[in-house]
């Protein structure tokens, strides 16, 4: 027969009497070997979020006298797992078993094993970042990566240098596609209209909305077209003595199908020639490699923009061009020195670290190392590969509690590009005996390293075509681990249906 539990035994006030203070704490013997293995202060603060945590539980009616008593039993444990907490990392290291290529919350574009060896070795001691070791005088710091950028370009294109001298072109780099944006927009517009199509007023993740960004950087929206059709015609009835611009968007995260019209991008070029009217293309994602061998035949790339003459292009560094976070800003010299001339060029430019990652990104490009970036390599993968890859942990995670089916799916490039686009794939669909599926989805992320799984049609997937190869070892051990484990109560609790079932259906 259950002991029924009287109401004083839950009293709040009964129970806090029997929470020791800080100071008592510290004076207990089983705390000895904590105080001397961390500093004083450290452990206060761990003691006081232990015992603050305590305090609400009783609040909220979780304890009786007897519950709080087996807590108390283990505060040591208690404190010392609150102290580890707090000396790890924010920022961590995760395993992306999403599928999605280029994952913004997961950071996007993971860099090449020779951008990594850059950053180390710029970040270790002194670099000329700003001086000319020819003349010995102040340079720009632009210079480390702009003649490579364009190199690439021009490479890629099949422009000869005599012809790329003779286009006087320029290069700019600041702290993301979203500045360069602003920046371009502002250094060119303040004051004029930028004539946009409506179907490309779009927001992006974040909240990023061109519409606004025109408004802050000083320059007047001037609409053309309808959402779904937009003519040449429209823009030209639009041009004005007031023209500053004419912009073309990457539409980024959707696409539009059925009854639709949009200029082309040289159409629009020819256009700004004619009436003396810049065009800026805000590309968007750097692309360098057509995907059109990958099905994905509708992805505009950097080439395309600086071949057809775009005015100035602005583009993404850690999208499908593979580098570090940065905005890429390719343009008529003349521009570029009005963006250089402007005052807030300053507080968007990047530092040492972002030029070493994304020199070293060109420098595979152009020396045809593509396969050591990663994001060509996750593009490129084969599906007979990921398969392969997946049956070899699956057939090494023979278990009762955590079962395991390799199935076909279909992964995702994200980072808002190529949104309607698909790439074949396969992943381990996990069911566990006793979790739930957001319980499962819970003790991944809590891995160590943390592993983030997508959820469709109610089956937890591992999608391999974005873990590292060299992470299947890894990924092994910690499916086994979580395979061979007790039942852990703290994942099963009613709180845990408030965390969704993550799609991570990226943006």
């Amino acid at each position: 027969m259950a002991t029924k539990v009287t109401s004083d035994e839950r009293e709040p006030d009964n129970l806090y009497s029997l929470l020791p203070s800080v100071n008592d704490l510290l004076l207990d013997p089983m705390f000895s070997s904590i105080v001397q293995s961390h500093s004083h202060n450290a452990v206060v603060h761990a003691a006081r979020t232990v015992l603050l945590c305590l305090k609400q539980e009783i609040a909220e009616g979780q304890h009786t006298r007897a519950s709080l008593q087996e807590r108390l039993a283990i505060l040591d444990v208690a404190v010392s797992n609150e102290l580890r907490k707090s000396t790890n990392f924010s920022l961590r290291r995760v395993i992306n078993a999403t599928g999605v290529i280029l994952h913004t919350n997961l950071g996007r574009a993971p860099l090449s094993a020779s951008a990594l060896e850059h950053i180390v070795e710029i970040a270790q001691g002194y670099s000329n970042l700003e001086l000319d070791l020819e003349s010995g005088e102040r340079s720009r710091r632009d210079v480390h990566v702009e003649q490579l950028l364009l190199r690439l370009l021009r490479t890629r294109a099949g422009i000869t240098e005599e012809d790329l001298k003779n286009q006087r072109r320029a290069a700019v780099i600041v702290n993301n596609c979203a500045a360069a944006t602003f920046l371009g927009l502002n250094s060119l517009a303040d004051g004029g209209e930028v004539v946009v199509s409506r179907g490309e007023l779009v927001e992006i993740g974040g909240g990023f909305r061109i519409p606004e960004i025109l408004a802050k950087s000083g320059a007047r929206l001037r609409e053309v077209g309808t959402t779904n059709r937009t003519r040449l015609s429209d823009y030209e009835k639009a041009l004005s003595p007031d023209t500053a611009l004419i912009l073309r968007v990457h539409q980024s995260n959707f696409r539009m199908e059925g009854f639709t019209e949009r200029p082309t991008l040289e159409e629009l070029v020819l256009l700004g020639e004619r009436k003396g009217v810049p065009v800026f293309d805000d590309q968007g994602t750097g692309l360098i490699l057509t995907l059109d061998d990958l099905g994905v035949r509708s992805e505009p790339t950097f080439i395309d923009s600086f071949c057809l003459g775009s005015d100035l292009i602005a583009a993404s560094g850690d999208k499908l061009l593979g580098g570090p976070q940065c905005g890429l800003l390719v343009g008529r010299n003349d521009l570029i020195e009005r963006l250089r001339a402007n005052p807030l060029f300053r507080t968007f430019r990047v530092d040492k670290l972002t030029y070493a990652a994304l020199e070293a990104t060109l420098m595979d490009y152009l020396n045809d190392r593509l396969d050591s970036i990663p994001i060509v390599n996750m593009l490129r993968l084969s599906q007979e590969e990921v398969l392969r890859r997946c049956r070899q942990i699956a057939e090494a995670l023979p278990s009762a509690a955590l079962t395991v089916e390799v199935v076909p799916v279909e992964s995702l490039i994200g980072g808002g590009t190529a949104p309607a686009s698909r790439l074949p794939s396969a992943a381990l669909a996990l069911r566990h005996e006793s979790l739930s599926l957001p319980a499962l989805l819970l003790a991944l992320r809590r891995l160590q390293p943390p592993v983030i799984a997508r959820v469709s049609e109610d089956r937890l997937l591992l999608d391999l075509r974005t873990v590292e190869p060299n992470l299947d070892a890894t990924l092994m051990s910690l499916l086994q681990g979580i395979a061979q484990s007790e039942d852990d109560p703290d994942l099963q609790k009613d709180e845990l249906q408030k965390f969704p079932l993550q799609s991570c259906a990226e943006e």
